[in-house]
């Protein structure tokens, strides 16, 4: 028996892979399906099921073109009703992997459709559940991402979600493993914990979600606050999960066209597409086409792509390291970004070779900026793009909060007489911001490189807390 957590940090995702006595099954598998396939080839293995917790909305799941490939079925649990061929779980229906069970347990409140499923060995003992987002480690599934779909509120949701746990989950025997769908960093949960794989005896510990005590209506109550809206692109992605998709090879051979300069510019001139550089941020601040969005591949990348460009219909052109295009196409069509027109071939170097303008960051350490503020931040306008809670943990006196995800909100109002110094923790979404402010003609801007890690260190004034 093979047990495998197939974890992709960008979007916090965890797929599996079970395999025994050569057969497989893959559960939320992502968009590039291949490795799967690879995998089970190498083991001398046939992948027998495909099953899916749910219709997932922040990636597109390989589900489809896997089954295409491999002629595999898929599953979901019941109420799903997907636009393509799939196999509609009963509550508590029996697939047989080799020696092992794994058993479909109807848990909605994520979603309606949301099942997890229950691994048994051969003799019939309980292993692990594949909880997707029904339960994470430290948290459970935000319970509004289906509210229109249902015709339900998310205090309904959330209401059904407290009876899947107490009634199909918390009953399991200690000892059983979870593996959960999302890990910290997904957006389809709050609480999240840094690990992957937990004993459901320690969650019924420390997950806030599974105290025995608590009522349905504090649960409730508890599940729901402090959800902030999720990203645009999530419909979309429930809808191409549900409905179907191109498949990730015709979408890399579209991406991969290579375009000279001149072509290059046409292009974006003809279809406004969005010119998407997603080199590291220290080469973008350096020489950069003019209007161009930086998101790093470094980083979050595809969440960032998913919050910032709202419209995952948007053509985009890719200013990238060649050795990083198909990552970079790949990263994309995992969160539905699938309108990709071709890249810059020769990169940044091939348009200045042809005498094309490029613009740059004005970037300084945090040392430097130390000495331009002379000790007192109130003199300088300095704004921190960092979230809500980062900054009320800790700021620079007086630096005012434009959050990035909510960065277009402060356009009107972002400080125009003077240079303003622009930073976050690292460097990496204050070089977004700087991009985003200077398509829109705000040039301004300072970057504070290393961000407020490095700023802690210089010895700058500081708040605590919100005062």
């Amino acid at each position: 028996m093979i047990i495998e957590q197939i974890y992709t940090g960008c979007l916090a995702q965890g797929a599996y892979y079970i395999e025994s006595e050569g057969e497989v099954a893959i559960i939320d598998p992502l968009r590039e399906v291949q490795p799967y396939i690879d995998k089970a080839a190498n083991a001398q293995a046939e992948i027998k099921y495909i099953f899916e917790t749910h219709f997932h909305a922040d990636f597109v799941s390989g589900h489809i073109t896997l089954s295409q490939k491999t002629n595999a079925p898929i599953v979901f649990g019941p109420e799903a009703n997907p636009s393509f061929d799939a196999i509609i779980a009963t509550d508590g229906q029996s697939f047989q992997l080799g020696k092992l069970t794994i058993i479909a347990l109807h848990t909605p409140g994520h979603t309606i459709e949301s099942t997890t499923y229950l691994l048994k060995d051969e003799s019939g003992r309980d292993l692990a559940i594949f909880s997707g987002d029904t339960l994470f480690l430290g948290d459970v599934g935000r319970p509004d991402l289906a509210q229109k779909s249902a015709n339900m509120t998310m205090e309904d949701l959330a209401g059904m979600l407290y009876d899947s746990l107490r009634n199909k989950i918390m009953p399991l025997s200690d000892d059983v493993l979870v593996y959960p769908a999302h890990g910290a960093g997904s957006a389809c949960g709050k609480k999240m914990m840094k690990e992957t794989i937990d004993t459901l005896g320690n969650q019924k510990a420390v997950n806030y979600a599974l105290r025995s005590d608590m009522t349905k209506a504090e649960f409730i109550r508890e599940v729901t606050d402090g959800l902030l809206p999720p990203p645009a692109y999530f419909p979309h992605n429930v809808k191409m999960n549900k409905e179907g998709y191109d498949s990730i090879d015709e979408v890399l051979l579209k991406g991969k066209q290579g375009l000279k300069p001149q072509a290059f510019e046409d292009v974006v001139n003809e279809t406004g597409a969005i010119v998407l550089d997603v080199r590291h941020q220290n080469d973008f601040a350096k020489s950069h086409i003019p209007r161009s969005i930086f998101i790093g591949l470094s980083g979050n990348f595809a969440p960032w792509v998913g919050e910032l460009i709202k419209d995952v219909h948007q053509k985009i052109v890719l200013v990238v390291d060649e050795d990083q295009l198909d990552e970079a196409i790949t990263r994309l069509s995992r969160v539905g970004f699938d309108q990709i027109l071709g890249y810059l071939q020769g990169g940044i170097d091939s348009w200045v070779a042809a005498g094309k303008a490029t613009d740059s960051v004005k970037s300084i350490s945090a040392a430097t900026f130390a000495d331009i503020i002379g000790g007192d931040p109130v003199s300088k306008p300095i704004v921190d793009v960092r979230k809500v809670a980062e900054y009320e943990a800790n700021h620079i006196l007086d630096a005012k909060n434009f959050p990035l995800s909510q960065l277009n909100h402060y356009i009107s109002v972002f400080p125009n007489q003077e240079e303003v110094f622009i930073h976050c923790a690292g460097g990496y979404r204050s070089m977004i911001a700087s991009s985003i402010l200077k398509s829109r003609g705000i040039h301004n801007l300072v970057d504070v490189a290393g961000g407020f890690k490095s700023i802690v260190k210089v010895g700058i004034p500081l708040v605590a807390e919100v005062v």
